[in-house]
């Protein structure tokens, strides 16, 4: 489907053009896309592999303006799953190889930083995962401890420490993840956040965790790095947090000084997941890529946990336009930028840049194939058969 241009033509002087150089904090990038972070499945051992700078080396060469590496936990049982990286020095080396290869291409590089919180795999991590409230997570049929302040105080300093190391590692920016119902996500939902204390209840509460962290980063690595951070408009579950209240917070990071961008994404990876991707909800796939019993448990309930909402090109649009049109700060359009004409109408809509995924997958060189053809076409079918693949490397099954 097609985006429908209803603002000022990307032609007009005032709107840069996409594959104008754009700027976030410190940072000038060569273009306005961004390889967006899609967990590469390619970390075994929780460390770099040459799978890895691989993947990121192409989408460089293939015309990004930056790529991101995701999914860089903050502590060890902050991962969805234990081979992904944890930010420690045995990990720096590995890290600095990878940037490396992606500034020869001419890329820029981002470390998304996080901790997975309730969503993490304490079966697969061998330590409890923490939220704000103790729930049963169904993936690793284990129970979420709810994290004391001192569990809140360590891994809010663990940020820091990990946005130091990625300085150390030669990364570009960090991408602060405070979407999805990861830690701080968690916190700042009402349905996941059940807390009586004063990281519970009203959203000022609910939002200490996410400040803190942009916080502890800011003060880590200063003006040395540029900071995103991706924030969820809303969790699109009945009862979470929903954009009104992610206004706000989005409002108090500008206001703080903490961040240099905001990444806009929606979904929860705990409750609503495809409420981000949008088309064909794979729950075969997904159901294949567990063991018993939960193969069998997502194939009878996957349907009720992986909805499906249609697919449309920028489907995330009229959701960021209210932040647009409160925020001074960079913004960055994720969701069905697939084409030229959804990039020109992200640049004229007043966003600073563009994040794909799913389309890279598929054409690595997509965007630079774009840039030299502006009727280049996506060959991306949004059936998003590429989301288990991430158990044994992120790709599209269809090339």
């Amino acid at each position: 489907m097609g985006v429908h241009d209803t603002g000022p033509r990307a032609e007009d002087p005032a709107v840069p053009d996409v594959f104008s150089p754009g700027r976030i904090g410190p940072l000038t990038l060569r273009n306005r896309v961004v390889k967006a972070a899609t967990f590469e499945g390619m970390t075994e051992g929780a460390l770099v592999t040459d799978r890895l700078v691989d993947f990121h080396r192409r989408h460089a060469a293939g015309g990004v303006g930056m790529t991101t590496v995701a999914y860089c936990a903050v502590a060890p049982e902050g991962r969805t799953q234990a081979d992904q990286i944890w930010m420690r020095p045995e990990a720096v080396p590995g890290l600095r190889r990878l940037t490396d290869a992606v500034h020869a291409e001419g890329a820029a590089v981002s470390a998304q930083l996080g901790h997975a919180g309730p969503v993490a795999d304490g079966a697969s991590n061998g330590m409890p995962s923490l939220g704000p409230s103790a729930r049963f997570n169904p993936l690793s049929l284990r129970m979420t401890r709810r994290a004391t302040e001192s569990d809140i105080d360590r891994i809010v300093a663990d940020h820091g420490t990990a946005a130091g190391l990625a300085a150390e590692a030669g990364f570009d920016a960090v991408e602060i993840h405070l979407g999805h119902n990861y830690f701080a996500s968690a916190f700042l939902s009402p349905r996941v956040n059940r807390r009586g204390d004063s990281y519970g209840g009203g959203l000022a509460n609910r939002a200490k965790v996410a400040r803190a962290v942009a916080r502890a980063v800011r003060d880590a690595v200063g003006d040395r790095l540029a900071i995103l951070a991706k924030l969820n408009m809303s969790d699109g579950v009945r009862g979470g947090f929903r954009t009104p209240e992610s206004l706000q917070v989005a409002a108090w990071l500008e206001a703080d000084g903490t961040v240099d961008a905001l990444e806009l994404t929606a979904g929860s990876s705990l409750l609503n997941p495809m409420y981000l991707f949008r088309g064909e909800a794979p729950v075969r796939e997904f159901a294949d890529a567990f063991p018993q019993p939960q193969r069998l448990g997502i194939r009878a309930l996957g349907k009720a946990v992986l909805r499906e909402y249609p697919y449309q090109d920028a489907y995330l649009l009229d959701k960021a336009r209210l932040f647009r049109a409160e925020l001074g700060l960079p913004l960055v359009l994720l969701g069905g930028i697939t084409d030229r004409a959804a990039m020109d109408l992200a640049m004229a809509e007043g966003f600073s840049f563009v994040a794909m995924a799913r389309a890279l997958l598929r054409e690595p060189d997509l965007v630079g194939r774009i840039r030299r053809d502006a009727a280049t076409p996506s060959l991306c079918i949004h059936c998003n058969k590429c989301m288990p693949t991430h158990f044994t490397g992120t790709r599209c099954v269809l090339v």
